[in-house]
C-alpha cells in the first residue's frame, strides 16, 4: 500500500498535543469562553437547520451585507477545494497564487489541473490572504490583482488578530472579492471546522452553483454554535481585549529571538518569521515538547514560523534553544 500523503500543518502531530505549541496561529489567548461554551452546549442530537437561516441572518446583521451573499463551508480548505472546482468547471485554466501562501491554494488547484501564472491578468482564479500566513504581512499586488483576475478570493482568516496596518483593499474593492472567514482561529478553537464566505455583489448566480457543489450540511451543530458565538458582543469582546496582550507578547517573541542571534522579518499579526543563526535540532525542541512550523512548505527555506506565546512558553523555548547551543554559536 502507497504511503499516506498529508499536507503540512502546525499543530498537534502523531507525538500529540505539544506542551508549547508555536506551529499554529491560532489565539494564543484562547479559546474564548462564550463560545466555548457555545460549542460545548451544541445540540449534536438534531441535524442543523439545513439553509442556516438564524446563522445566515446573523452573520448578515453583524457583516452588514445581503443574508444571500453567504456561502457556507466545512472549513477554508474545503472553500478553497470546492471553489477551485467551481472555477475549473466553468473552463477556467490559470490561478494566480501569493509567492509564500497556504499550500491548499496550490493543492486545490492541482487536484483541479489550474496552471499557475505569475501574471494575474491572465488568471481565472486569484488567492490573496492579508494578514498573510506566514509572514503576516500585507500583499503589495493586492490592487493589481482584484482589478486583473477574473475572480478573486481574499482569505481573512487572520484579519480579526490584525495588530498593526490595515487591509490593503477599500470598501468597493472589497464588493468585489470573495471574502473568505474562518473564525476559530481569532477564537482559539481550531478544533471546529466551519467557514463562510461572502460573496461580491452581483454574483447570485455563482453562490447558486457553489451551494450545489456543497455537500449537504457542511456545518455541522458545533460549527453553526461557534459561527453564531463568532459574532455575540461577548465573543467580539474578548477577541479585542485579546489583542493587546497579544501585541505584548509578540514583541516580547521578537526580542527573545534577536536575543537569540535569529534574524527575524516584520509582522502586522501575531505570528511572524524567523530564520535561526544556524541550523538546528527541531526534534529535539519536539521533545522537549516545543513545536515551530518549518516555513519551507510556504516556500522560505531556511525560515520558521512562530506564534506569540505566553512567557511560560517563551522561557522554555529559550531555555530549550540554548541547551542544544554550544557556548561559541551563543557568542558568534
Amino acid at each position: 500500500m502507497s504511503a499516506l500523503f498529508l499536507p503540512v500543518h502546525g499543530g498537534p502531530d502523531a507525538a500529540g498535543v505539544p506542551l508549547f505549541d508555536f506551529s499554529t496561529n491560532a489565539n494564543a489567548c484562547g479559546p474564548c469562553p462564550h463560545a466555548l461554551a457555545a460549542v460545548q452546549g451544541a445540540d449534536a442530537r438534531h441535524y442543523p437547520d439545513p439553509a442556516y437561516t438564524q446563522l445566515r441572518a446573523a452573520l448578515a446583521a453583524w457583516h452588514g451585507v445581503d443574508a444571500a451573499r453567504f456561502v457556507f463551508a466545512a472549513s477554508a480548505s474545503e472553500f478553497i477545494v470546492r471553489f477551485s472546482a467551481w472555477v475549473a468547471q466553468q473552463g477556467g485554466r490559470h490561478v494566480w497564487l501569493p509567492a509564500h501562501g497556504y499550500g491548499d491554494y496550490a493543492r486545490a488547484a492541482t487536484a483541479w489541473q489550474l496552471q499557475t501564472t505569475a501574471e494575474p491578468a491572465q488568471a481565472s482564479l486569484a488567492w490573496l490572504c492579508e494578514p498573510a500566513s506566514p509572514l503576516g504581512q500585507a500583499e503589495a499586488t493586492a490592487r493589481n490583482v482584484v482589478a486583473t483576475a477574473t475572480h478573486t478570493v481574499l482569505d481573512r482568516a487572520y484579519e480579526p488578530l490584525r495588530l498593526s496596518g490595515r487591509c490593503s483593499l477599500d470598501a468597493a474593492a472589497l464588493d468585489r472579492v470573495w471574502q473568505l472567514w474562518t473564525p476559530n482561529k481569532a477564537l482559539g478553537l481550531t478544533g471546529v471546522r466551519g467557514s463562510y464566505a461572502i460573496a461580491p455583489l452581483g454574483q447570485a448566480a455563482v453562490v447558486h452553483d457553489l451551494e450545489q457543489l456543497a455537500p449537504s450540511w457542511p456545518l455541522g451543530a458545533h460549527a453553526v454554535a461557534m459561527l453564531q458565538a463568532w459574532v455575540s458582543a461577548d465573543s467580539q469582546a474578548w477577541v479585542r481585549h485579546s489583542l493587546p496582550t497579544l501585541t505584548s507578547w509578540t514583541q516580547d517573541l521578537r526580542a527573545l529571538l534577536l536575543e537569540l542571534g535569529w534574524t527575524v522579518a516584520p509582522s502586522d499579526a501575531p505570528y511572524l518569521c524567523a530564520a535561526p543563526p544556524h541550523a538546528f535540532d527541531a526534534a529535539a525542541l519536539r521533545a522537549a515538547g516545543i513545536k515551530l512550523r518549518d516555513a519551507s512548505s510556504f516556500g522560505l527555506p531556511g525560515q520558521w514560523r512562530l506564534r506569540a506565546m505566553p512567557p511560560e512558553a517563551l522561557a522554555a523555548l529559550r531555555a530549550a534553544w540554548l541547551a542544544q547551543t554550544t557556548p561559541t554559536e551563543r557568542v558568534a
